[in-house]
């Protein structure tokens, strides 16, 4: 098992940067937040200090939030050092993972990472936070690619659970574990994925917004109700099961029988894809059949659903939405 690093730095200072520094700060580290952008003096001087600024308002609002108190909250802040570009180099000596977060633009990214890679050691890993170029294109930007990934965080970073991790065919099994157990160290769920665009949630999350989105056009409900209907309907069932074992929950033919249906009026967008006409074809519809995406032939399913189901309940009842049981009135 490989061992979580310790010596952190954040190349690029905006926002995304902000909160990953605050989340390997709230685990008890120390980063080095460079910002990478040449500024003249009194223009930097601004910039860190709007920085520490919405720092400080992050860590009140932790406070707020009672997820930490007010001396952890300045304890927090202090691990946190802002560098400019010319203090840079120092920081990156000796550190054992480097994040990039520069902005969106793939020039930004080639000349970010000519500078990590100018200043840091060899076996040091490089992760890029982008979200939208794709780690087989920008592991060409470094001089060993081996030690090159793509970490995706979800914002508000130092919140959010999830990071998904994509990997290129150059990128070496140990620079995956280290990444792994460090991102696990500090309370973190990293998820592995092949580099292909969107990761995962990004790509779920656009078909499920622009569907909302087209319902609203098509007049099918307002904004505010499909809105509602997500909130406590969709994200609370999908919060415990995903979205593979809920088709296997209720039935691949469920799956397999609405879509032909919603097809048929919606649209091809709406047709089931390979794997879940394959299922349907070869009986595995899930839990009823003892396999489907998943394989049930060793599980406990009465206990395994009653797990599923007293999880669901906790969610239920956090939202305020628990069913209450109403004795008869008299005369009743």
């Amino acid at each position: 098992m490989s061992a979580p690093v310790q010596r952190i730095a954040v190349v690029g200072a905006g926002r995304m940067g902000e909160g990953i520094a605050l989340a390997f700060a709230q685990a008890g580290l120390q980063v080095s937040l460079i910002d990478l952008k040449v500024r003249e003096q009194t223009a930097q001087v601004r910039y860190f200090q709007v920085l520490r600024d919405n720092l400080a308002a992050e860590a009140a609002n932790l406070a707020t939030l009672e997820l930490i108190d007010a001396t952890q909250a300045q304890c927090l802040l202090e691990r946190i050092c802002l560098l400019p570009r010319t203090e840079g180099p120092q920081a990156l000596q000796g550190c054992g993972l480097v994040f990039e977060a520069v902005p969106e633009v793939l020039q930004a990214k080639r000349e970010a990472f000519a500078w990590i890679d100018q200043h840091v050691a060899a076996d040091t890993i490089i992760a890029s936070t982008t979200s939208t170029f794709l780690v087989t294109e920008l592991a060409a930007m470094v001089d060993k690619p081996a030690r090159m990934l793509n970490a995706h965080w979800l914002n508000p970073a130092h919140l959010m659970p999830l990071v998904e991790v994509s990997r290129s065919a150059q990128t070496s099994d140990s620079t995956v574990d280290a990444l792994l157990a460090t991102l696990r160290a500090i309370g973190k769920v990293p998820v592995v994925c092949n580099a292909v665009p969107g990761f995962i949630v990004p790509r779920l999350q656009a078909l499920v917004m622009n569907e909302a989105a087209r319902m609203v056009e098509e007049g099918v409900a307002s904004a505010e109700q499909i809105d509602l209907a997500v909130r406590t309907g969709f994200g609370l069932r999908f919060s415990v099961l995903g979205l593979l074992e809920f088709i296997d929950w209720g039935g691949g033919d469920i799956l397999y029988y609405a879509s032909q249906y919603l097809a048929s009026q919606l649209g091809e967008r709406f047709q089931a894809p390979p794997s879940v006409l394959a299922n349907m074809r070869d009986g595995r519809s899930g839990l009823r059949d003892g396999i489907g995406f998943y394989d049930y032939q060793d599980v406990d399913v009465a206990a395994y659903r009653q797990a599923r189901l007293a999880t669901l309940v906790g969610r239920i009842r956090s939202s305020g939405l628990t069913p209450v049981f109403q004795a008869p009135t008299a005369g009743a």
